[in-house]
C-alpha cells in the first residue's frame, strides 16, 4: 500500500505539519514513519522525539511511543483560557482552538480542585491554565494542573519590519519592554496593530499574528487595545439581544406600581450621558425637613435571573466607560432606551422614599415599584448655572435646599475627603482629541452624590430589617501594617500619629487640615491614599470606612452595575414587589434566584473582579490618550509633581493634566543617590539633593508613546529646580535621557459622574 511519504520538504516539521500527516496517513504512524516522511536524520530525529513528547503533554496526540494518533474533541491535557466567571465558577475554551470545521470552541467548566495552587478564587477572565480535561455528559470539565503566565498584554502590538524583511512585534503594554520576532505575519502589514500568539513552546519560536486590528493611532484604537488587553466582553450574542428585544416590549402595567408621574423628578447627569439610571425630587415637609424621592431605573423588571440577558450582564459585571465609547452591561435597547430615565417618557422605576430631618438625618424610608415621567434631563453644568444665576425652577431649588441638610449631616459624619482631580478627555466629531482637562467639581455633583448615598444606605438597612440577603459595598479600615508605615513616613515630616487611638476617616481629614504647606499636603495626601484598602462587594457587612457608614450597598446604578441589580432583586423579594408574570418565554421572577440566594459570595467575588478589570482598562486608555495628546509637545518643559520615589528613580506627573513618567536614578548624574525608605526619598550623597513625593519640579518631556501610554521625562539643562520643603537644598541641574514606567495609586472614589463609586 502506498504511504504518503516524502511529500514535505526536509527539516523538523511543525506540530501542525505532524498533525496533518497523522490525520491523512492510511497506516499506523510512529516516530519512524514521521522521520521518514520528513526526511529527518541524526539530531533532527532527537529533536522530533522531544517535539512528540511535548505534543503528547499538550494533549494534541496520545503518548504512545510506538504509534501516534490525533486526539479528537478537547485534548486530554491542554491550555485553557478563562472566558467568563459564572456564579464563581470559571468557564474556559481551548487557548488555540483550530477545529477542522467552523464549529465554535467547546465551553469547558473548570472544577474546584481538592488540592492545588490555582483555585477558583485565583482565576479571572483572561487567565490561562494548563488543565486535564474529561467529558462530562454532553459537555467538558477540566482540572487545573497549574496557572500559566499571562500573555495577552505582551502579544498585542504593532508590526515592525526591519531592513532584512524580518517582522517584529512591538508591544503596546509599557511593562513589556522587548519586541518579539514574528514567524507568521498572517497578512499583517508594517505599522498595523495586531493580536498575536506564541508560535511554539520556546520564546525563540517567536509569535504569529492571529488578528489584524488596523491603524494603532486611528481614533478609537486606544479603547480597542484596552478591551482586547483586559479581555472585556463587548459583543452580545444574538440570543441575549433577542431576549432584550422581547423584554423591551413588556407592557408597563399599573398593577403594584405607584404612579409618580405628577412629581417634577429630574435626572442630573453628564452632558454626554446616554444611560440615565437615577433621578431625584424633594419638597419641604412643613416641619423644617424634606420629603425626598430617589427614582432608579427598574432594570430587574426587564432583566430576569436565569436568562441569557442576565448571564451576559453577570459576565460583564459593569459597564466600562472610555472617552470614545461605552461597553455597556446591557444591550442598548435597554441601557440607552427602555430602562433609561428619559425626559417626558413613562418609565418603570424602583422608588426610594426618604424623610430628611432638619438636622439632615434620614429618619425613614420605604421602597416601591413606580411609574415615573422625568420632568427634565439636565447636565450638571446647566443645573449649577441655573442655581448660581438665581433663575432655577422651584423643584431644583428644593433639591439644593434638601441637599444642604444632607451635607450638614455628612460633615458631622466626617467621611474621608481625598478628592483627587480626574482627567477628562474630550474628543471632536472625528474621534480626535480636542482637549484634556481636569473635570470641574461642582455642587451639582455633590447634590446627586449625597442623594445617592442616602438611598444606598436606605437600601442596605431596609434589607437588614427583613433579614434579607444583601450585596454590601465594603471598604475596610486600613491594616495595621499600612498604618505603621504611614506613622514612620509622617515622622520624617516631624509629625506624629498615635496608633493606640481609634482610626477614623476624620483622623486623616484633621491630619490634612493641619498641613498648611501645599507641597507637603500633597505628599501626605498621597501617603494617606496609599494606606487605604480597596473597596469590594460581599455578602458580609464590614462597613464602609471611607464614607464613615455602618451599612452600605449599591442600589442606584442597575443599568451599569450588576451589584445594584442584585440589590433590586433582593428588595423585590423582601417587600413583595413582584410584578405579574410577563408574557412570552422570559423568566417569570424578578427577584433573586435560588442560586444567588444560596451563595451571594461567588457572584460578589466575580463582580468585584470585573470592577477592577474595568478600572484598569479605563485608566490604561486615559494614559494612552494623554500620551497621544503630548506626543506633539516632546521637548517642552512642564511643571510636574513627584508622585512616588523608589530606589531606582522617581515618578512625576504633569500638574493639571496627568500623565506619569519615571526619571531613573541613573540619569541624575555621577553623584550617588541613596534611598531613604522611611522618608521615601532619594538623597544625593554629596550635594544633599532630595527628591520626595509631593515635590514640584520642572521636567522636560523626552518621549510620549501613545501605544503604551508611557512618558519619559528628563531634567532640563539649567532647570529642574525643586520647590523645596522647609530648608531642603535645591537639586543639581542636569539633563539626561531616560526610560521609565508609571506608578500611582488609584483613588478610592471616582468623581465627575456625580455618583458614588466607593
Amino acid at each position: 500500500m502506498q504511504r504518503k511519504t516524502q511529500r514535505r520538504t526536509a527539516g523538523l516539521p511543525t506540530p501542525e505539519q505532524i498533525l496533518e500527516f497523522i490525520q491523512t496517513s492510511d497506516q499506523v504512524v510512529g516516530k519512524r514513519e514521521i522521520a521518514k516522511a520528513f526526511g529527518l536524520k541524526g539530531q533532527e530525529k532527537i529533536a522530533l522525539k522531544k517535539r512528540l513528547k511535548d505534543m503528547a503533554e499538550e494533549g494534541l496526540i496520545d503518548g504512545k511511543k510506538t504509534a501516534y494518533h490525533r486526539m479528537g474533541g478537547v485534548p486530554r491535557v491542554t491550555v485553557l483560557r478563562v472566558m467568563e466567571i459564572e456564579d464563581g465558577e470559571p468557564f474556559a475554551i481551548p487557548d488555540s482552538w483550530q477545529p477542522d470545521d467552523a464549529t465554535p470552541p467547546p465551553r469547558v467548566r473548570i472544577v474546584e480542585a481538592k488540592k492545588g495552587k490555582a483555585r477558583h478564587a485565583a482565576l479571572k477572565v483572561g487567565d490561562r491554565v494548563l488543565a486535564r480535561t474529561e467529558e462530562a455528559g454532553r459537555g467538558w470539565k477540566a482540572h487545573v494542573m497549574k496557572k500559566l503566565p499571562a500573555r495577552t498584554e505582551g502579544l498585542m502590538g504593532v508590526v515592525e519590519i526591519d531592513r532584512s524583511g524580518k517582522g517584529w512585534l512591538a508591544p503596546v503594554d509599557k511593562r513589556v519592554r522587548n519586541s518579539s520576532t514574528i514567524s507568521d505575519l498572517g497578512g499583517a502589514e508594517e505599522g498595523q496593530l495586531v493580536l498575536a500568539e506564541p508560535a511554539g513552546r520556546s520564546p525563540r519560536s517567536g509569535v504569529r499574528v492571529v488578528e489584524v486590528l488596523g491603524d494603532p493611532l486611528a481614533p478609537k484604537s486606544f479603547s480597542l487595545i484596552a478591551i482586547a488587553k483586559h479581555g472585556i466582553p463587548h459583543v452580545f450574542p444574538e440570543s441575549a439581544i433577542e431576549e432584550a428585544r422581547r423584554a423591551a416590549k413588556l407592557p408597563l402595567s399599573d398593577d403594584k406600581r405607584e404612579d409618580l408621574r405628577h412629581l417634577p423628578i429630574v435626572a442630573i447627569d453628564p452632558a454626554d450621558a446616554r444611560d440615565h439610571d437615577d433621578a431625584i425630587w424633594a419638597e419641604p415637609d412643613g416641619e423644617g425637613g424634606y420629603r425626598a424621592l430617589v427614582a432608579i431605573a427598574d432594570v430587574s423588571f426587564y432583566v430576569r435571573p436565569g436568562g441569557e440577558l442576565d448571564r451576559e450582564a453577570r459576565k460583564r459585571g459593569n459597564s466600562v466607560y472610555f472617552p470614545d465609547r461605552v461597553v455597556p452591561m446591557l444591550p442598548e435597547v435597554l441601557s440607552a432606551d427602555v430602562c433609561s430615565l428619559r425626559q417626558d417618557e413613562d418609565r418603570a422605576a424602583m422608588a426610594c422614599h426618604l424623610r430628611i430631618s432638619p438636622e439632615g438625618k434620614v429618619t425613614s424610608w420605604r421602597f416601591t415599584r413606580a411609574i415615573v415621567r422625568i420632568a427634565h434631563n439636565i447636565a450638571y453644568e446647566d443645573a449649577q448655572a441655573a442655581i448660581d444665576d438665581g433663575d432655577a425652577p422651584a423643584h431644583l431649588r428644593h433639591l439644593w435646599d434638601a441637599w444642604k441638610l444632607l451635607f450638614r449631616a455628612r460633615n458631622d459624619r466626617d467621611p474621608l475627603e481625598l478628592e483627587l482631580p480626574e482627567r477628562q478627555v474630550r474628543l471632536d466629531e472625528e474621534g480626535r482629541i480636542s482637549e484634556i482637562a481636569v473635570r470641574e467639581r461642582l455642587d451639582a455633583h455633590r447634590v446627586v452624590e449625597d442623594f445617592m448615598i442616602a438611598a444606598n444606605v436606605a437600601a442596605a438597612k431596609a434589607l437588614e430589617s427583613k433579614t434579607a440577603p444583601v450585596v454590601y459595598r465594603v471598604h475596610e479600615p486600613p491594616s495595621r501594617e499600612k498604618l505603621v508605615a504611614l506613622k514612620e513616613y509622617l515622622a520624617t515630616f516631624g509629625r506624629s500619629m498615635a496608633l493606640g487611638q481609634v482610626i477614623t476617616p476624620g483622623l486623616f481629614n484633621r491630619m490634612l487640615k493641619d498641613v498648611s504647606d501645599e507641597s507637603e499636603k500633597a505628599q501626605v495626601m498621597e501617603a494617606v491614599l496609599r494606606t487605604q484598602t480597596q473597596a469590594y462587594y460581599g455578602p458580609q457587612n464590614a462597613g464602609h470606612f471611607g464614607l464613615a457608614l455602618g451599612s452600605y450597598a449599591h442600589f442606584t446604578s442597575p443599568i451599569r452595575r450588576y451589584a445594584d441589580l442584585l440589590v433590586h432583586r433582593a428588595l423585590v423579594d423582601a417587600f413583595a414587589l413582584e410584578q405579574p408574570r410577563p408574557a412570552g418565554d422570559l423568566p417569570p421572577t424578578s427577584g433573586l434566584s435560588d442560586r444567588d440566594r444560596a451563595d451571594l459570595g461567588k457572584v460578589s467575588d466575580a463582580i468585584s473582579q470585573a470592577e477592577r478589570r474595568a478600572m484598569e482598562a479605563e485608566r490604561d486608555t486615559i494614559d494612552r490618550y494623554v500620551a497621544a495628546w503630548l506626543s506633539g509637545r516632546v521637548g517642552e518643559t512642564f511643571d510636574t509633581r513627584i508622585t512616588g520615589v523608589q530606589p531606582f528613580g522617581f515618578f512625576a506627573t504633569i500638574e493639571g493634566l496627568g500623565g506619569d513618567g519615571l526619571v531613573p536614578v541613573s540619569t541624575l548624574g555621577a553623584e550617588h543617590f541613596g534611598y531613604d525608605e522611611a522618608a521615601q526619598t532619594l538623597v544625593g550623597s554629596d550635594s544633599g539633593t532630595r527628591y520626595a513625593p509631593g515635590d514640584r519640579i520642572r521636567l522636560r518631556l523626552g518621549e510620549a508613546n501613545p501605544l503604551t501610554g508611557a512618558l519619559k521625562f528628563e531634567l532640563p539643562d539649567g532647570e529642574g529646580q525643586i520647590e523645596p520643603r522647609g530648608e531642603r537644598p535645591a537639586p543639581r541641574r542636569r539633563s539626561h535621557p531616560r526610560q521609565g514606567r508609571r506608578g500611582r495609586p488609584a483613588n478610592i472614589r471616582h468623581q465627575g459622574r456625580g455618583k458614588p463609586k466607593g
